[in-house]
């Protein structure tokens, strides 16, 4: 019989390279055990909410009465809802005609585009055009259609930070480029090694490999650290001389735990640069409102923002955008509300403040206690994690593990993330699903389990990671 077109054989070989660590055989495997009664604590992905995290009251409060407009003719709205809800349901509502059923500009309400704009503007002292941000479901979204973009065929290189968050080896697969990794420096706090970075782009030239863009994701994922301004300039140098399109991910701009390096935009810097850099390098930057305090992954809102791109380009960028028909109309309301949140002086903004205040002292917390939690372990050492959602611990795993792991026919961090979540029910992703140096291992965890759940969390973890280490060689702390 001849084959089907949708037979696994005859399927686009490109989709068939796509790997996703975050929801691999670990995820897979704690959703069975979940099914068989077993508890799981999924800290596989940034999810904030599933992991208890309360959404922040003023955003719901004004999707609510837009979603349901007829909420606003009642006579009693007013003892459900503060005013200012009201009033920026409305203000909402008269830019989505036909409501929030309705699709909206491929690009994202105009409205809410000149709220970002502002935001852009007021965060780094410059102005932007709203013409040049999309909104988009989510910033992934955004990343896979600047990617597809730019991507032309298997020659065409994207530089991509190791250990990097899967979305970008996933998107360059599909897209049928070529990932070219350059390695974050773990014993310098991941912070990035240039010497090393253009030996990587020398290396891809010599196959005949086009490297034409380069991503930074600040604060890192999964590494959790924070860029400083002279990292940033370095990037910004490195991409104009080698004439190289630069891809900011700063989805976790709000989570920054740590005071020494705040955060600052790729874009800010750039511009301080000025001229001839700030005219002629290319910038695409991306946020979300899943991250931050908000943590609103279901709502999928986002935006990415385009400079020194051509009009022509700009263009093809928005006809395929416009393949889409419209971004989700409750996650670009959701965008505006985080970009043009409640201000002093505000009825809401006591209660605003005060939400978003205690989501960020929690998670501050939890970073330092995980990563305190980790560097008590056997056998693993672990950055502290000054931004992002994230641990990465390196798991120095002992040769007899290593050779077990190779028995079962599994990765060696595999083997161990697998071991973890069947004796204690923590689902993470092993270090491999992110790429790391050969012969060093790791995992990722979120910090976002809750807070009173933490000592039980890091004591189940410590109870297995010694028991494994003493089952595989005793006590090494190498």
């Amino acid at each position: 019989m001849a084959r089907k077109p949708l037979d696994y054989e005859e399927l686009n070989e490109n989709v068939k390279k796509v790997r996703y660590a975050v929801r691999g055989e670990l995820y897979l495997r704690a959703s069975e055990l979940q099914k068989e009664g077993k508890k799981i604590i999924f800290t596989n992905v940034g999810n904030p909410h599933a992991l208890g995290q309360k959404p922040l009251t003023f955003g719901r409060q004004v999707v609510a009465l837009c979603q349901a407009p007829f909420l606003l003719d009642d006579p009693h709205v007013g003892l459900m809802f503060p005013a200012d809800a009201i009033a920026r349901a409305k203000h909402y509502l008269a830019m989505a005609k036909g409501g929030l059923g309705a699709y909206s500009d491929s690009r994202g309400i105009p409205g809410i585009r000149k709220e970002v704009a502002d935001f852009i503007h007021k965060r780094d002292g410059y102005p932007t055009d709203p013409e040049l941000i999309y909104l988009t479901d989510g910033a992934s979204k955004g990343v896979m259609q600047i990617l597809n973009t730019i991507i032309r065929n298997e020659r065409d290189g994207i530089l991509v930070p190791v250990p990097q968050y899967p979305l970008y080896s996933a998107s360059i697969s599909l897209y049928g480029g070529s990932l070219v990794p350059y390695y974050l420096e773990e014993e310098a706090n991941w912070s990035l090694d240039f010497v090393n970075i253009r030996q990587t782009v020398v290396e891809a030239r010599s196959k005949g490999i086009t490297v034409r863009a380069m991503v930074i994701i600040n604060p890192g994922n999964p590494t959790g650290q924070c860029l400083s301004e002279a990292n940033i300039k370095e990037v910004l140098q490195f991409c104009y001389h080698e004439n190289l399109v630069l891809l900011a991910d700063e989805v976790y701009q709000q989570n920054v735990f740590q005071d020494e390096r705040p955060f600052i935009s790729a874009r800010k810097v750039m511009f301080d640069m000025g001229p001839p850099l700030s005219r002629e390098l290319q910038l695409v930057s991306f946020h979300t409102v899943s991250k931050g305090n908000w943590g609103e992954c279901g709502q999928r809102g986002g935006y990415f923002e385009m400079t020194n791109l051509p009009p022509k380009t700009v263009d093809e960028i928005y006809k395929v955008a416009s393949i889409a028909l419209s971004p989700n109309v409750p996650g670009q309301i959701f965008m505006g509300v985080m970009v043009n949140p409640p201000k002093p002086g505000d009825i809401s903004y006591p209660k605003f403040a005060a939400e978003s205040k205690s989501v960020h002292e929690s998670l501050r917390r939890r970073a330092r206690m995980m990563t305190d939690g980790f560097n008590s372990c056997r056998n693993v050492v672990c950055n502290f994690t000054e931004g992002a959602m994230y641990s990465f611990p390196q798991i120095r795993l002992p040769p007899r593990a290593i050779e077990a792991a190779k028995r079962a026919g599994k990765a060696a961090d595999v083997f161990y993330c697998l071991k973890l979540l069947e004796a204690t029910g923590i689902s993470t992703v092993p270090g491999s699903g992110f790429g790391q140096k050969e012969g060093v291992f790791h995992l990722r965890t979120t910090i976002l389990p809750a807070e009173e759940d933490f000592p039980a969390i890091m004591s189940s973890f410590k109870k297995f990671n010694d028991s494994f280490m003493e089952q595989y060689e005793g006590y090494s702390r190498m």
